[in-house]
């Protein structure tokens, strides 16, 4: 049972409310809990207005890459991103598996027409590291196409970064668990049940092998110029503040520098990819 408008008119004070919330058996400390996360998101999403404004003025170039395994929440926190930005200088991209004529292309270059023109930011809902992981796990690449795509990419990244391109890569990490619950959760829910695909079936069986995956990945992509960020994600809440509070740190977009230690990510929560840092989801 929740609150309803009724209730809240009702209440004149804080103890009003816990009255009701008592004689309605509601958890108080987990609406505390959510609107806590509603004020801060907010703050940050402010924050993300502010940084959206500095890039277009600078006509800087910025592309945003969340990857993951399924479930771990990347739309959501894109979403979350996306909120209040002006959509004139920012977008999504979620491209659907490639066309014939994108196959017998180089494989970046359907990538290269979404990068960010001058003064936009660009979040990339998964990218061109499906390549990395989902196509080589589920069979949608041979071993040559895996082995170049290995060799080319950090090469491509760097030329990228040269011309100016900032590239943040997250990668949102959950455990095996967290991921069955998720995918349950999906199943239940009408409005939801759209994202669960036969992949995402077999995501929990090749577990492992997505883990083995990943982890080349990280180890053969994870460079000084663009490196990997790891974001505990068990928790997409935390996981969305996490991630704002990690773009917003690595620009000085603002003079006010009081903000500097508010945007610090928690370290607990977020890192760098280094080999021997203690994964969720291994």
């Amino acid at each position: 049972m929740d609150f309803t408008s009724e209730d809240f008119l009702q209440a004149r004070t804080r103890k009003d409310l816990i009255k009701i919330a008592k004689a309605k058996r509601i958890d108080v400390k987990n609406v505390v809990k959510n609107l806590k996360y509603e004020i801060e998101l907010t703050k940050l999403q402010g924050e993300l207005v502010n940084l959206q404004q500095w890039i277009t003025k600078n006509k800087l170039r910025v592309a945003v890459i969340f990857e993951g395994r399924d479930a771990a929440g990347k739309g959501g926190a894109i979403k979350r991103f996306m909120e209040h930005l002006n959509p004139r200088s920012s977008r999504v991209v979620a491209l659907s598996k490639p066309t014939d004529n994108e196959r017998g292309q180089w494989y970046f270059r359907r990538y290269i027409k979404e990068l960010p023109n001058p003064g936009e930011i660009v979040f990339f809902d998964r990218s061109w590291y499906n390549r990395a992981v989902v196509e080589p796990v589920m069979g949608f690449c041979n071993q040559d196409q895996y082995e170049q795509f290995m060799v080319q990419v950090p090469e491509f990244e760097h030329m990228l970064y040269e011309d100016g391109v900032i590239i943040v890569k997250f990668w949102f990490s959950i455990s095996k668990k967290v991921q069955k619950e998720r995918f349950e959760s999906r199943l239940k829910n009408p409005l939801k049940e759209w994202k669960f695909s036969p992949v995402d079936k077999k995501g929990q069986e090749l577990w492992d092998t997505y883990t083995f995956y990943k982890e080349q990945m990280f180890t053969k992509t994870h460079t000084p110029f663009c490196p990997w960020v790891i974001v505990k994600a068990n928790n997409k809440k935390t996981a969305r503040l996490e991630s704002i509070r990690y773009l917003l740190s690595r620009f000085d977009y603002s003079d006010d520098k009081s903000l500097s230690n508010k945007l610090l990510p928690d370290p607990n929560l977020i890192e760098r990819y280094y080999r021997n840092a203690k994964q969720i989801d291994i």
